[in-house]
Parts: structure tokens; C-alpha cells; sequence
């Protein structure tokens, strides 16, 4: 990941410096909401989509090239994920908060409609550090979930900006390998052993709203 990271900052470096000049730059704050869908690659686990959030600092540079841009923030991110096992006819739940703070790095193309509004398109990378609990137990004590201490993502999304400052946005979030893995105590029963050291990714729809000064 720290090559990805990398390669992405020598990138963006250069194209900055190419047309830093004639760059349009914004500053604001932006925040919003998640849904997160984790799913672990086990049978036994159903994970019901829960509610989070994210808020921060963001950036937004404009090119030259019409309609071409980038924007970037810094943004305080949680998510909550509530897992069920089933075991001989009994459930057990419970519920892991994901707190870390997170760095999309995001290409735009936008369309113009006029000199109130504009939509665009954006993708791009993020880079997600661990700031919360890194070990927590789950199903009653009888078993842990290990969260990675940083991550990387991808977003994909569309937006509007309304009188130049106004940004509404929609993206999915699609984790690139693993938020973390559980080990599941015996205690469980058979069932719930077979799925021990299982995977768990933790995609989310993201629905954001900013505002640049």
C-alpha cells in the first residue's frame, strides 16, 4: 500500500505543478453518512447494514482542462456492523465500531449546467489509518475481531455543485482486501469454530455533503 500511496502523491505532484498557475483552489468541510455492508466470506455470519458517518477537512483543485479536477480531504470516519452467529438454533450478536481517519484522493470530470449548477463524475483511491480500538471482543467475549491498522479503498460516485460552493455527493466505497479477521473461541460450538479466521471486508454507500469558501 505504501508503493500505492506513493506512486499516487508523485502523481498528483506532477500534475499540480504542470498547471498550479492557472488552478482554481477551494477550501471547505465536508461530511456525511455511511452504510456499511461487511461481509465476512462465511455462511455462518450475516451482517446487517448499519449507519456511520464522516466529517473533515476538504480541498478541491480545477484545472485548466475544462471540466477536469481533483479534490482531496482528510476525514474522521466510523462505522458500525452488527455480526450474528447461529449455533444449534441460538443467536448471538454483536457489534464492531470501525473508527479511522481517511484520505480519498478523487478525479473529477464535471458538465456545467449553466452558471448555477454543475454535475460531475469522480473515482479514485482512499487511505484509511486505524485510530479507534484495534482489538474487540465479539459474541459475548468469546471471540475477537482484529481490525488492520490501515487500509485502502476505492470510491466511485457522482455529485452536484450548486452556486459554486454547494457539493452534494454519492459514492461507493469498495474496500481493496481485508478490515480485519475474528478467531472464534470454542465456546461457540462446532458451527461457529469452522468459521474462525475468517476475512471480513467493509464496503459502504456514502451519501456527503461540503461546502468550499
Amino acid at each position: 500500500m505504501r508503493k500505492i500511496f506513493t506512486a499516487a502523491i508523485v502523481a498528483a505532484t506532477m500534475l499540480f505543478s504542470t498547471s498550479s498557475a492557472q488552478a482554481q483552489v477551494k477550501f471547505g468541510l465536508k461530511g456525511g453518512l455511511n452504510v456499511t455492508n461487511m461481509s465476512l466470506n462465511s455462511e455462518v455470519f450475516n451482517a446487517d447494514n448499519q449507519t456511520g458517518f464522516f466529517i473533515g477537512p476538504t480541498v478541491k483543485f480545477t484545472l485548466p482542462i475544462v471540466g477536469l479536477g481533483i479534490d482531496a480531504s482528510a476525514l474522521y470516519d466510523q462505522r458500525d456492523a452488527k455480526i450474528t452467529v447461529e449455533d444449534n438454533g441460538a443467536s448471538v450478536e454483536s457489534k464492531i465500531k470501525n473508527q479511522s481517519i481517511n484520505i480519498p484522493i478523487n478525479l473529477r470530470y464535471g458538465v456545467g449546467l449553466g452558471s448555477t449548477a454543475s454535475v460531475y463524475l469522480f473515482a479514485g483511491p482512499q487511505f484509511g489509518f486505524n485510530v479507534g480500538d484495534k482489538n474487540q471482543s465479539i459474541f459475548k467475549d468469546m471471540g475477537e475481531w482484529r481490525l488492520k491498522s490501515s487500509t485502502f479503498s476505492v470510491n466511485v460516485g457522482l455529485g452536484a455543485m450548486l452556486l459554486s460552493h454547494l457539493q452534494i455527493s454519492a459514492n461507493y466505497n469498495i474496500a481493496c482486501g481485508k478490515t480485519g479477521e475474528t478467531t472464534v473461541s470454542s465456546a461457540l460450538g462446532e458451527l461457529a469454530q469452522s468459521a474462525a479466521k475468517k476475512r471480513g471486508r467493509a464496503n459502504a454507500w456514502q451519501i456527503g455533503l461540503a461546502y468550499y469558501f
